[in-house]
Protein backbone atom coordinates (compact mmCIF):
# COMPACT_ATOMS: atom_id res chain seq x y z
CA UNK A 1 0.00 0.00 0.00
CA UNK A 2 0.98 3.74 -0.88
CA UNK A 3 1.71 6.48 2.22
CA UNK A 4 -1.33 5.44 4.10
CA UNK A 5 -3.08 6.76 7.72
CA UNK A 6 -5.28 4.75 9.79
CA UNK A 7 -8.12 6.96 11.95
CA UNK A 8 -9.76 5.53 14.69
CA UNK A 9 -12.45 7.66 15.82
CA UNK A 10 -14.02 7.30 19.37
CA UNK A 11 -15.95 9.55 20.95
CA UNK A 12 -16.31 9.43 24.65
CA UNK A 13 -19.80 9.69 24.80
CA UNK A 14 -22.52 7.57 23.46
CA UNK A 15 -26.27 7.67 24.75
CA UNK A 16 -27.44 3.70 23.02
CA UNK A 17 -24.74 2.19 25.38
CA UNK A 18 -22.52 4.38 27.65
CA UNK A 19 -19.02 3.79 27.27
CA UNK A 20 -19.10 1.39 24.92
CA UNK A 21 -16.07 2.33 22.41
CA UNK A 22 -14.16 0.82 25.45
CA UNK A 23 -16.65 -1.72 26.97
CA UNK A 24 -15.42 -5.01 27.27
CA UNK A 25 -16.63 -7.70 24.63
CA UNK A 26 -15.63 -11.49 25.38
CA UNK A 27 -13.54 -10.36 28.06
CA UNK A 28 -11.64 -7.64 25.98
CA UNK A 29 -12.36 -3.68 25.43
CA UNK A 30 -14.00 -2.74 22.05
CA UNK A 31 -11.07 -0.46 21.24
CA UNK A 32 -8.89 -3.09 21.38
CA UNK A 33 -9.68 -4.86 18.27
CA UNK A 34 -9.74 -2.11 15.99
CA UNK A 35 -6.36 -1.12 17.50
CA UNK A 36 -4.63 -4.48 17.24
CA UNK A 37 -5.66 -4.70 13.45
CA UNK A 38 -4.77 -1.07 13.08
CA UNK A 39 -1.28 -2.02 14.47
CA UNK A 40 -1.07 -5.56 12.10
CA UNK A 41 -1.70 -3.03 9.23
CA UNK A 42 0.92 -0.67 10.74
CA UNK A 43 3.43 -3.13 10.65
CA UNK A 44 3.10 -4.44 7.26
CA UNK A 45 2.71 -1.28 5.23
CA UNK A 46 4.40 1.20 7.76
CA UNK A 47 1.41 2.97 8.04
CA UNK A 48 0.57 5.47 10.57
CA UNK A 49 -2.09 5.59 13.62
CA UNK A 50 -4.55 8.50 14.61
CA UNK A 51 -6.91 7.68 17.52
CA UNK A 52 -9.64 11.13 17.53
CA UNK A 53 -10.99 10.96 20.82
CA UNK A 54 -12.39 13.48 23.14
CA UNK A 55 -11.92 11.01 26.39
CA UNK A 56 -9.20 10.50 28.81
CA UNK A 57 -10.38 7.06 29.32
CA UNK A 58 -10.08 5.76 26.12
CA UNK A 59 -6.34 7.21 25.39
CA UNK A 60 -5.68 5.36 28.68
CA UNK A 61 -7.41 1.86 27.35
CA UNK A 62 -5.37 2.55 24.10
CA UNK A 63 -2.33 3.25 26.26
CA UNK A 64 -3.08 -0.97 27.41
CA UNK A 65 -2.05 -1.72 23.57
CA UNK A 66 0.91 0.46 23.50
CA UNK A 67 -0.65 3.47 21.17
CA UNK A 68 -0.27 7.05 22.51
CA UNK A 69 -1.05 10.25 21.06
CA UNK A 70 -0.99 13.90 22.44
CA UNK A 71 -3.92 14.99 19.50
CA UNK A 72 -7.27 15.54 21.43
CA UNK A 73 -10.54 15.83 19.02
CA UNK A 74 -11.94 19.63 19.12
CA UNK A 75 -15.04 19.94 20.40
CA UNK A 76 -17.14 20.76 17.51
CA UNK A 77 -16.58 17.37 16.27
CA UNK A 78 -17.43 15.80 19.48
CA UNK A 79 -20.75 16.32 19.61
CA UNK A 80 -23.42 13.32 18.47
CA UNK A 81 -24.28 15.76 15.87
CA UNK A 82 -21.02 16.16 14.20
CA UNK A 83 -20.35 14.19 11.03
CA UNK A 84 -17.45 11.88 11.03
CA UNK A 85 -15.97 13.15 7.53
CA UNK A 86 -15.09 16.12 9.56
CA UNK A 87 -13.57 14.06 12.31
CA UNK A 88 -11.96 11.75 10.27
CA UNK A 89 -10.11 14.79 7.97
CA UNK A 90 -9.06 16.99 10.97
CA UNK A 91 -7.27 13.95 12.24
CA UNK A 92 -5.85 13.73 8.98
CA UNK A 93 -4.52 17.05 8.88
CA UNK A 94 -3.55 16.93 12.29
CA UNK A 95 -0.96 13.58 11.18
CA UNK A 96 -0.15 15.38 8.14
CA UNK A 97 1.35 18.70 9.90
CA UNK A 98 3.04 15.97 12.62
CA UNK A 99 4.96 14.09 10.26
CA UNK A 100 5.68 16.55 7.70
CA UNK A 101 3.69 14.11 4.65
CA UNK A 102 0.51 14.00 2.15
CA UNK A 103 -1.16 10.82 2.85
CA UNK A 104 -2.25 8.75 -0.47
CA UNK A 105 -5.00 6.66 1.61
CA UNK A 106 -6.90 7.15 4.87
CA UNK A 107 -8.36 3.82 6.29
CA UNK A 108 -10.68 4.69 8.75
CA UNK A 109 -11.33 1.68 11.11
CA UNK A 110 -14.61 1.74 12.84
CA UNK A 111 -14.31 0.71 16.51
CA UNK A 112 -18.43 -0.33 16.81
CA UNK A 113 -17.86 -2.76 13.83
CA UNK A 114 -14.72 -4.88 14.27
CA UNK A 115 -16.07 -8.31 12.04
CA UNK A 116 -13.30 -7.55 9.51
CA UNK A 117 -9.87 -8.66 8.87
CA UNK A 118 -6.65 -8.09 7.19
CA UNK A 119 -7.77 -9.87 3.82
CA UNK A 120 -10.92 -7.83 4.02
CA UNK A 121 -8.70 -4.31 4.30
CA UNK A 122 -6.30 -5.69 1.37
CA UNK A 123 -9.03 -6.34 -0.92
CA UNK A 124 -11.09 -2.65 -0.40
CA UNK A 125 -7.21 -1.20 -1.55
CA UNK A 126 -7.37 -3.37 -4.32
CA UNK A 127 -10.57 -2.60 -5.75
CA UNK A 128 -10.20 1.35 -4.85
CA UNK A 129 -6.65 1.55 -6.35
CA UNK A 130 -6.95 -0.17 -9.42
CA UNK A 131 -9.55 2.75 -10.53
CA UNK A 132 -8.31 5.55 -11.80
CA UNK A 133 -12.42 7.45 -11.07
CA UNK A 134 -12.96 6.37 -8.22
CA UNK A 135 -12.79 8.10 -4.51
CA UNK A 136 -13.71 5.81 -2.20
CA UNK A 137 -14.86 2.08 -1.27
CA UNK A 138 -16.98 1.43 2.21
CA UNK A 139 -17.55 -1.89 3.59
CA UNK A 140 -21.27 -3.43 2.78
CA UNK A 141 -22.88 -6.48 3.50
CA UNK A 142 -26.01 -7.79 1.65
CA UNK A 143 -29.27 -6.68 2.89
CA UNK A 144 -31.67 -8.57 4.75
CA UNK A 145 -34.36 -6.24 3.31
CA UNK A 146 -34.90 -5.10 -0.37
CA UNK A 147 -35.96 -1.18 -1.37
CA UNK A 148 -37.36 -3.43 -4.83
CA UNK A 149 -39.90 -6.03 -3.15
CA UNK A 150 -40.11 -5.93 0.61
CA UNK A 151 -39.51 -2.59 1.69
CA UNK A 152 -42.40 0.12 1.68
CA UNK A 153 -43.30 4.01 2.27
CA UNK A 154 -46.14 5.43 2.96
CA UNK A 155 -47.04 7.68 -0.52
CA UNK A 156 -48.93 11.32 -0.15
CA UNK A 157 -52.56 9.30 -0.76
CA UNK A 158 -51.51 7.76 3.01
CA UNK A 159 -50.86 4.54 1.08
CA UNK A 160 -47.93 1.81 1.49
CA UNK A 161 -46.12 1.53 -1.71
CA UNK A 162 -43.17 -0.72 -2.09
CA UNK A 163 -39.91 1.87 -2.32
CA UNK A 164 -38.43 1.65 -5.37
CA UNK A 165 -40.13 0.77 -8.67
CA UNK A 166 -38.17 -2.04 -10.52
CA UNK A 167 -41.34 -3.44 -12.38
CA UNK A 168 -43.17 -7.12 -11.52
CA UNK A 169 -40.85 -8.24 -8.84
CA UNK A 170 -41.70 -11.15 -7.83
CA UNK A 171 -39.17 -12.41 -5.90
CA UNK A 172 -36.30 -11.03 -3.57
CA UNK A 173 -34.17 -13.60 -5.75
CA UNK A 174 -35.05 -11.48 -9.17
CA UNK A 175 -34.64 -8.09 -7.43
CA UNK A 176 -31.66 -5.79 -8.00
CA UNK A 177 -29.04 -6.36 -5.44
CA UNK A 178 -28.77 -3.82 -2.70
CA UNK A 179 -26.46 -3.99 0.79
CA UNK A 180 -26.27 -2.60 3.94
CA UNK A 181 -23.49 0.17 4.87
CA UNK A 182 -22.05 -2.30 7.35
CA UNK A 183 -19.84 0.90 9.18
CA UNK A 184 -16.46 -1.52 9.56
CA UNK A 185 -14.33 0.57 7.40
CA UNK A 186 -13.95 3.77 4.83
CA UNK A 187 -11.06 4.01 2.65
CA UNK A 188 -10.39 7.17 0.61
CA UNK A 189 -7.95 8.72 -1.69
CA UNK A 190 -6.55 11.96 -0.56
CA UNK A 191 -8.47 13.40 -3.11
CA UNK A 192 -11.67 12.95 -1.90
CA UNK A 193 -10.61 14.97 0.80
CA UNK A 194 -8.94 18.18 -1.66
CA UNK A 195 -12.86 17.90 -3.55
CA UNK A 196 -14.65 18.94 0.06
CA UNK A 197 -16.72 15.94 0.19
CA UNK A 198 -19.21 15.96 3.26
CA UNK A 199 -20.57 11.97 3.20
CA UNK A 200 -19.22 8.78 2.33
CA UNK A 201 -21.32 8.32 -0.98
CA UNK A 202 -20.17 10.17 -4.09
CA UNK A 203 -20.91 9.64 -7.20
CA UNK A 204 -17.47 7.85 -7.26
CA UNK A 205 -17.88 5.64 -4.83
CA UNK A 206 -17.35 1.54 -4.47
CA UNK A 207 -18.83 -1.12 -2.27
CA UNK A 208 -16.86 -3.80 -0.60
CA UNK A 209 -18.82 -6.74 -0.29
CA UNK A 210 -18.20 -8.63 3.27
CA UNK A 211 -18.29 -12.08 2.69
CA UNK A 212 -18.65 -12.95 6.49
CA UNK A 213 -20.55 -11.79 8.71
CA UNK A 214 -20.59 -8.33 10.27
CA UNK A 215 -22.78 -5.77 12.08
CA UNK A 216 -22.84 -2.45 13.88
CA UNK A 217 -22.69 -2.66 18.11
CA UNK A 218 -25.84 -0.19 18.56
CA UNK A 219 -27.98 -1.75 21.15
CA UNK A 220 -27.03 -3.61 24.65
CA UNK A 221 -28.47 -7.09 22.79
CA UNK A 222 -25.92 -6.28 19.71
CA UNK A 223 -22.98 -7.02 22.41
CA UNK A 224 -24.77 -9.81 23.83
CA UNK A 225 -25.15 -11.40 20.24
CA UNK A 226 -21.61 -10.66 19.25
CA UNK A 227 -20.30 -12.30 22.66
CA UNK A 228 -22.18 -15.26 22.10
CA UNK A 229 -20.68 -15.34 18.38
CA UNK A 230 -17.51 -14.94 20.04
CA UNK A 231 -17.39 -17.28 22.63
CA UNK A 232 -19.17 -19.90 21.13
CA UNK A 233 -16.29 -20.07 18.01
CA UNK A 234 -19.67 -19.22 15.58
CA UNK A 235 -17.53 -16.86 13.13
CA UNK A 236 -16.90 -17.12 9.88
CA UNK A 237 -13.50 -15.52 10.83
CA UNK A 238 -10.61 -14.34 13.81
CA UNK A 239 -10.69 -10.84 14.96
Amino acid sequence: MRSLLITICARGGSKGIPGKNIKPLNGVPLLHYTLNLAQIIQEKYGADIQVSTDSDEILKCAAEVGYSTEYIRPDEFATDKAGKIAAIEDAMLYSERLYGKTYDYILDLDVTSPLRTLNDIEQAYEQLSSNEEALNIFSVSPAARNPYFNMVETGENGFAKVVKDAGDVKSRQNAPLVYDMNASFYLFKREYFNKGYSTSTTPYSLAYVMKHHCFDLDEPRDFRVMEILLSENLLEIEI
